[in-house]
């Protein structure tokens, strides 16, 4: 959610401050990533039946990674819009499989799970989008849209270990 929350906040911003766009096309990196965030939504629930949620959410944020880093690393129009084209489809299945993940919850109860859940998303969502702005008044708009792309690849890299720690559980249980 703090990834949405900085799109929604600062991808205008970002198409006129780092991208240099024109007055016509700042709105565009805000539509695509829209776009692409409902359309990742609409066909999640398929891709998730095919591929499984754990594979989901690591393609996830690597879809996150190399979409705000392709932002970062050639702020045009054509390849910031085709970032935030990622970063949309990245971001589209995380909250609704995290939720699904918290209601399956055998350590807690599904309600205290997903509050729990809830919290640290809103969290997140509150507080990154101003972190990006003090970040980028310190080092730049650039460096602060790399800073959430690597905040991608961390999750990406959590589901990794969850998913070694499950198999390392398995065994053990045998």
């Amino acid at each position: 959610m703090a990834c949405e929350g900085t799109m929604y906040d600062w991808s205008g911003i970002y198409f006129q401050k780092a991208v240099h766009a024109s007055k016509d096309v700042v709105t565009l990196g805000y539509v695509v990533y829209m776009i692409a965030m409902a359309t990742g939504r609409f066909i999640g629930d398929k891709l998730v039946g095919r591929f499984g949620v754990m594979k989901m959410l690591k393609a996830s944020g690597v879809m996150i990674f190399t979409g705000l880093l392709l932002s970062a690393v050639l702020p045009y129009p054509v390849t910031a819009g085709i970032g935030f084209m990622c970063t949309g489809l990245g971001v589209s299945c995380v909250v609704p499989l995290v939720f699904s993940i918290a209601g399956k919850s055998k350590a807690m109860g599904t309600g205290p799970a997903i509050a729990a859940i809830s919290t640290v998303g809103y969290v997140g969502f509150l507080i990154v989008p101003p972190l990006i702005g003090y970040i980028s008044h310190t080092a730049g708009l650039r460096w602060a849209f790399a800073l959430m792309a690597v905040l991608g690849i961390l999750m990406s890299l959590m589901v990794v270990r969850i998913q070694q720690e499950n198999a390392a559980h398995a065994s053990s249980s045998r």
